[in-house]
């Protein structure tokens, strides 16, 4: 009997964050092509959740710190605003977008390439963390269906 209680928790225990990271699904992950390495740079993405969650971070290699941004606009002037967490409602799709919401890429390695790839790990309260690679489209894309144009 203690065999079996001890594989099921040793199955709970592996099956478990499989299951939370099903709960949010991280789609279209890109960034815009950069001239200088020395500028901040921007990363995209789609995030849906089937239950209520928050993102709280992301890391990437290329980056010293990833930030995310909302921007606020007051007229034709827009500013962007350090958040420190995004929340996710269930069922609902949030999309961030260039002029809009954005994840901050600060202190760049080098320069991000267009064609290139890198690894980004967006880290969510409930669901853990999901790494997506982020395609570099170019310098003035708006968005990854453009590119597949």
């Amino acid at each position: 009997m203690r065999k079996l209680i001890a594989i099921v928790v040793i199955t709970l225990a592996v099956a478990s964050p499989a299951l939370a990271g099903e709960s949010v699904r991280v789609l279209d992950a890109w960034a815009r092509a950069s001239i200088l390495a020395s500028r901040p740079g921007a990363a995209y993405v789609t995030i849906e959740s089937t239950s209520d969650d928050r993102l709280i971070g992301a890391s990437t290699p290329v980056a010293a710190q990833v930030m995310i941004h909302a921007v606020e606009k007051d007229g034709d002037v827009s500013r962007m605003d350090h958040i420190e967490t995004l929340e996710l409602q269930a069922g609902k799709r949030i999309t961030l977008a260039p002029g809009g919401m954005h994840l901050m890429l600060m202190g760049l390695q080098h320069k991000l390439s267009k064609g290139t790839t890198f690894p980004m790990t967006l880290s969510f309260e409930k669901a853990g963390e999901i790494t997506v690679q982020v395609s570099v489209l170019a310098i003035a894309a708006e968005g990854p269906r453009e590119a597949a144009e």
